[in-house]
């Protein structure tokens, strides 16, 4: 569809790009499950960040067979109505980037296995060392903000301007406070509750053809709104500098 309104689009990716959330599976699978369970608990109940989180989840897992790794990355699903949606994003010029606070390991290895390495992202990254040994490296953190490891506000306020029509799709905890930055927000899962509960305007969604039908709507109106409380928050860090 063609159309003079452009979006500036960000994506979640576990549970929203993929079918399930590929960073908490991976610790339930190869490192001490009841211990994963608390430590992804204790982030949910904001006990504590998400650096510490992935600090903790790595060392939950001893030794890592990379193979049987790569065997367990490579049997993720992505939803196949994504890469429609990047085609999508591509051919009416939306600029579409993943904004994630999981592993870069598995996202670029899930990416590249569907085609799709040159959809830009961001992520934490996963680190290995000569012992066979892992950790977390944490590259897009905020010095004001002690809660996400991958700042993803931030990466929304890089990458779009007041005159820019700014869109978030996601589905999890991580998500909770980017999409407050943002005009239109697509939510399922625990970003629509939280949506829900503090009255926050969303869009439901099953897959990304809801988002592109959704989209071509909003693109044929002669006037768009955008959401003022995000306006708000925006010029909050504008000021902020």
């Amino acid at each position: 569809m063609n159309t003079n309104k452009t979006f500036k689009i960000f994506v979640d990716f576990d549970g929203t790009i993929t079918k399930k959330d590929v960073g908490e599976i991976l610790f339930l699978q190869f490192g001490n499950a009841e211990k994963a369970k608390e430590i992804v608990q204790d982030w949910i109940d904001r006990k504590i960040n998400s650096r510490e989180s992935w600090r903790l989840l790595c060392r939950t897992i001893e030794k890592l067979d990379k193979n049987e790794f790569d065997r367990f990355i490579d049997s993720q699903e992505i939803d196949e109505s994504f890469k429609t949606f990047v085609d999508y994003c591509n051919a009416d010029k939306h600029e579409i980037r993943i904004v994630s606070d999981g592993l870069d390991y598995y996202i670029d290895r899930i990416l590249n296995r569907n085609g799709l390495s040159f959809v830009e992202r961001f992520s934490n990254k996963l680190a290995f060392d000569d012992n066979g040994g892992f950790y977390p490296e944490f590259p897009y953190t905020d010095e004001e903000c002690d809660r996400c490891a991958n700042c993803k506000r931030n990466h929304i306020i890089n990458y779009s301007g007041d005159e820019d029509y700014t869109v978030y799709i996601g589905d999890g905890y991580s998500d909770l406070c980017p999409a407050q930055y943002c005009d239109f927000i697509f939510a399922k899962g625990s970003l629509l509750r939280y949506c829900e509960i503090n009255r926050i305007t969303y869009f439901p969604f099953e897959n990304f053809i809801d988002v592109i039908n959704k989209l071509n709507e909003l693109a044929a109106r002669k006037r768009l709104k955008k959401r003022f409380q995000a306006q708000l928050k925006r010029k909050e860090v504008y000021i902020q500098g």
